[in-house]
Order: C-alpha cells, then sequence, then structure tokens
C-alpha cells in the first residue's frame, strides 16, 4: 500500500518539480557551470547501496560531505548551493528515486556511507531496515538543527507509528518547513 501511495502522490510531485528543476538547474549551469544535477551513492533499506540524484550545491570536485558539516558561507558552496539546501530544491530531483522504488515519500532520509555514527544509531533503533524519504519525521520536526540522537529517535518513533495517515500528514506538514527554512542550518 505504501508503494501505491508514494506512486500516487509521487507523479504528480514529479510532473510539477519538472519545470522548477528546469529552471533551477539552468540557473545552476549559469552561476556555476555544468553539471547542474549529480548523483550520488546513498544509504538505502537494510544498508543497500542506492544512486540518488541531486541539484549540484558544490564545487565541481569538492568531496561529498553531510550537510551537517557545513556552513552558508563555506567557500565550497556554488553560488545557489546554500539558498538551494536551506529550501531542500537539491533533494528534489530525488523524485526520481521515489518513482523508481529505490526511496519513498516519507522515511529516514538517505545517509551518505560514510556517516558511520548515524548508521550506528540507525542499526541500533531497528531503522535501518526502513527504506529512506525523501521527507520524514526528523525533517518536519528540526531538520539539520537536530543532534543525530535526536533525529534518530524521530525516525524510530516514524517507524513505530507509520501509516498512510501519517505519510500523508508528515507530506503536508513538510511544505511548511522546508519553505520556512525552519532548521536547514
Amino acid at each position: 500500500m505504501k508503494r501505491l501511495f508514494d506512486v500516487v502522490l509521487g507523479i504528480p510531485i514529479a510532473i510539477l518539480a519538472v519545470p522548477i528543476l528546469a529552471v533551477v538547474g539552468l540557473l545552476v549551469v549559469v552561476t556555476s557551470g555544468w553539471p547542474a544535477f549529480i548523483v550520488q551513492t546513498r544509504v538505502g533499506a537494510d544498508e543497500r547501496p542506492i544512486r540518488v540524484p541531486k541539484l549540484r550545491t558544490m564545487r565541481v570536485g569538492v568531496p561529498v560531505v553531510a550537510k551537517a558539516a557545513l556552513r552558508p558561507e563555506d567557500a565550497r558552496y556554488t553560488p545557489l548551493g546554500p539558498w538551494l539546501r536551506r529550501t531542500s530544491l537539491d533533494e528534489l530531483p530525488q523524485i526520481a528515486s521515489v518513482l523508481r522504488g529505490d526511496m519513498s515519500l516519507v522515511g529516514p532520509r538517505p545517509a551518505l556511507p560514510s556517516q558511520d555514527d548515524l548508521l550506528a544509531l540507525r542499526r541500533r533503533h531497528g531503522v535501518i531496515g526502513l527504506k529512506p524519504g525523501l521527507t520524514g519525521l526528523a525533517q518536519i520536526e528540526g531538520r539539520e538543527s537536530l543532534t543525530l540522537p535526536t533525529k534518530v529517535r524521530y525516525e524510530a518513533l516514524y517507524a513505530r507509528r507509520r501509516s498512510l495517515w501519517f505519510d500523508l500528514v508528515i507530506v503536508l506538514k513538510t511544505g511548511r518547513a522546508v519553505f520556512g527554512g525552519r532548521g536547514a542550518y
């Protein structure tokens, strides 16, 4: 049923996302060159590697690091990078991963393979088996302002309470959290 939810909601989101991604992708190319989009390896359900697309927020050749390790003034960002990350527009291409079935609309955000501390906490709290999400309970409760243990506690709470209704509530609250920029840095 969750897969059907992801597809039924994901298709209209993808249709709305295409013109936004075209414009923002063009702005990325104009302000910082090619490519506008990148594909990163992340940790999926049961620690399987998945490939997720993103709008490029960092200069070409910069190593991939967790968002929490950066500040908006970091010189490694492209001119639009901090804004893209604050608004989470850099994550919007991941709707393709949702439609492909590698991700869900709601779940824990996909971790970088190098985030050993986060992955260990997810294992300990039984969250590692969940399919990663475009958004999640931790995103609407504070995003990057949360400590890792708090973030994983929210993910574990989501794992216990998950339902289609709860997913819908999280999707609706995501807009408020993202557009308000709350907890982005």
